[in-house]
């Protein structure tokens, strides 16, 4: 059995190849930085194989396929990826490219290439990795939430063609809050959201997705806000995602989310009947 993981240098990626790897899983480990692959590589006991690889070249997407393709992948996890924070009319135009090229061209790209394989060989996991911002809008996040929408709504099209044809083949989609990696760092924002490890996240999204689940969401808090976010009107979901993303503290509630104790802060703002206009949910830890 044997599994290609993209974003295998750290966090949820780094997590999800040691997972796969105490399940007996070869795993295929791409990433641009070498020293952080082999350093993850010589942690999981089952045999690896290093590519070190930028995706955000789709070039290097179709290279990455041609030197795997005679590896006879079962699983790929479609990880790599990034976050611009900031007002739409701020951020670096060039950065927001790179990160589009790498959150959409790249999970396409090789999506749709392995998937071909998957196809004739009638079995094989994709899981590509979204995250709880495909599912609405998110002020000052604006690009970074519409690429993790295109993910979902890509995987939940290829789900439904697939049943139709009674293929045996299964996508997934990890679909998590803020969890404590190095995206944060390179997004440049410190999230006011409860934060999960990237070890939970990893063993959670690798045991749904060989049960066959499509949609992922990690963690007790997610849930429930998985559960408002379809019946809140859109505009009070953009209104609290621009809070959420703003980085500020408030009223404190304690909190518990399965993996640590948590403070969430909500603030409310009424105005006319019982209608709700805006709703701050803050954390501090």
């Amino acid at each position: 059995m044997k599994a290609l993981v993209t974003g295998a240098s750290s966090g949820i990626g780094e997590e999800i190849a040691k997972e796969l790897g105490k399940r007996g899983y070869d795993i295929i480990l791409v990433a641009r930085n070498e020293e952080k692959l082999k350093d993850v590589a010589s942690k999981i006991k089952t045999n690896t194989r290093i590519i070190t690889m930028d995706l955000s070249n789709k070039e290097n997407c179709e290279k990455l396929y041609e030197e795997t393709k005679n590896e006879d992948i079962d699983i790929l996890i479609n990880n790599a990826g990034f976050g611009v924070h900031g007002k739409f009319y701020d951020t670096d135009l060039a950065k927001e490219v790179q990160m589009i090229e790498t959150n959409i061209t790249a999970v396409h790209i090789l999506m749709k290439l392995y998937l071909k394989d998957m196809i004739k060989k009638d079995r094989g996991h994709i899981l590509n990795v979204a995250s709880m911002a495909a599912f609405g809008p998110g002020p000052l996040m604006s690009s970074y939430y519409a690429s993790k929408a295109y993910v979902y709504r890509l995987s939940q099209g290829v789900k439904t063609e697939l049943r139709k044809n009674n293929s045996k083949v299964k996508i997934s989609v990890l679909c998590p809050g803020p969890v404590r990696t190095n995206f944060n760092k390179v997004a440049g924002v410190d999230f006011a959201a409860p934060s999960l490890s990237s070890e939970y996240v990893a063993k959670y999204a690798v045991k749904k997705m060989l049960k066959n689940k499509f949609t992922i969401v990690p963690g007790t808090f997610m849930k429930i806000t998985r559960f408002f976010e379809k019946i809140m009107p859109h505009n009070l979901v953009s209104n609290v995602s621009y809070f959420v993303n703003y980085r500020k503290d408030k009223w404190t509630l304690n909190f518990r989310d399965g993996v640590k104790s948590s403070k969430v802060h909500i603030k409310f703002k009424f105005y006319g009947r019982i209608k709700v206009y805006k709703c701050l949910i803050y954390l501090q830890y």
